[in-house]
């Protein structure tokens, strides 16, 4: 199978989904937001496995991840709609956070060009301000290329699940791993029978 395969290409998103998502997790873990923390580790788990059932032939881990990558172009909708607060939803909504206190986006004071004020050991929302780009965008940023990833990912997916599954018919068809070649009919016994020797000289009653 060339390099050029939609398996070869599966394998590099998946690269670029652990990546993405190992990054994320790191900054996330600066802001402790807990529940987009509990998400990568999930999306971690599932792209692990679905590079390993890419690598080793495995259709029934890439199933696992396409399946894990609806979910998870699912929860990066939700996460884009807190961040633009769309209905009741907003940025201090727990389900973000899971209630847990001073937990905040890591870009809302430490993004580029970012200056927090009066932030003070019992404030917790300081005054920032000066941000090149508000940390909202960030976040929506980072989650819209999970979703990008993932929607490539699950289609690929999908393609090499199938790929698989027609490759493991062909083979099954030519013979497979039965112990008959399909050009040659099977033996009604499994005994080998024993064939004349031809020698020089008369034969031997």
């Amino acid at each position: 199978m060339s390099c050029c395969s939609g398996r070869c290409t599966l394998i590099a998103l998946c690269f670029l989904q652990l990546i993405a998502t190992v990054e994320r997790q790191v900054f996330d873990f600066l802001g402790y937001m807990w529940a987009p923390i509990i998400g990568n580790f999930f999306q971690i788990i599932c792209v692990i496995l679905g590079l390993f059932g890419t690598y080793q032939y495995r259709p029934r881990y890439i199933v696992v991840y396409c399946t894990w990558g609806v979910l998870w172009v699912a929860w990066n909708i939700f996460i884009i709609c807190v961040y633009l607060e769309l209905g009741s939803l907003t940025v201090e909504t727990p389900a973000l956070t899971l209630g847990a206190p001073q937990s905040i986006s890591w870009w809302r004071e430490h993004g580029i060009g970012c200056q927090a004020s009066n932030a003070t050991a019992t404030s917790t929302n300081p005054v920032v301000t000066g941000c090149l780009l508000d940390f909202t965008y960030v976040e929506m940023i980072h989650a819209a290329i999970q979703i990008v990833l993932a929607i490539v990912g699950f289609i690929y997916g999908i393609y090499v699940v199938y790929m698989f599954t027609e490759e493991d018919d062909s083979f099954d068809f030519i013979g497979g791993f039965d112990s008959y070649s399909a050009y040659q009919a099977p033996q009604k016994t499994s005994h080998m029978q024993l064939q004349p020797m031809y020698v020089d000289g008369p034969a031997v009653e």
